[in-house]
């Protein structure tokens, strides 16, 4: 009997401690506002000599505004080309018929100049850039934390995926090859 009061005691005990993290973190989680789209990417073949996104590869995105106003973007891809690197970022439009469809990088922060390849604008801190490298199984992960959240009157529709991974340098900075595939995003 000594035993099982000890081990309720020690039960109550981590209880109460995983209820007093839980609302320490509950700031942080109140007010979030999620999104979430996966599916088969649409592909946009016939880009030259650049590999298009192989059939059948598909994507995840989740992206999280949180309470204290970051904008936390995830982006998983599967079934691309084993060990390849992609650039990725959030566009303005919808995913289309062509890559041209989803329109330039959703900027935090408008260049004045289109397109945009000043990296006062183009960069990871106004833009959402998810570059990513994948593994064997073309399988490959990336997270961007952006200190902004989108205003309901201006929002990213969509996550493009390019031939290579993002420059920086100026007058390239943005930029990352052609568009190989889509996925419309509801941000």
């Amino acid at each position: 009997m000594i035993r099982r009061s000890v081990i309720t005691a020690a039960a109550v005990t981590a209880g109460l401690a995983a209820g007093a993290a839980l609302a320490l973190a509950a700031p942080a989680l109140a007010g979030a506002e999620v999104s979430r789209a996966a599916g088969d990417l649409t592909r946009y073949p016939d880009q030259g000599p650049v590999a298009d996104a192989p059939e059948g590869a598909t994507a995840r995105v989740h992206s999280v505004a949180t309470a204290d106003g970051k904008t936390i973007v995830t982006l998983h891809v599967s079934g691309m080309e084993s060990f390849a690197d992609y650039g990725a970022h959030a566009h303005v439009n919808p995913c289309g018929s062509t890559g041209g469809a989803a329109g330039p990088h959703f900027q935090h922060v408008l260049d004045p100049v289109t397109p945009s390849v000043d990296p006062d604008y183009a960069n990871p801190e106004n833009e959402i850039w998810l570059d990513l490298s994948t593994n064997h199984a073309g399988n490959g992960r990336a997270r961007s934390v952006v200190q902004w959240q989108f205003s309901p009157e201006r929002r990213a529709r969509s996550v493009v995926i390019h031939e290579k991974h993002t420059l920086t340098g100026a007058g390239q900075a943005g930029t990352a090859g052609k568009r190989i595939a889509c996925l419309t995003v509801p941000f």
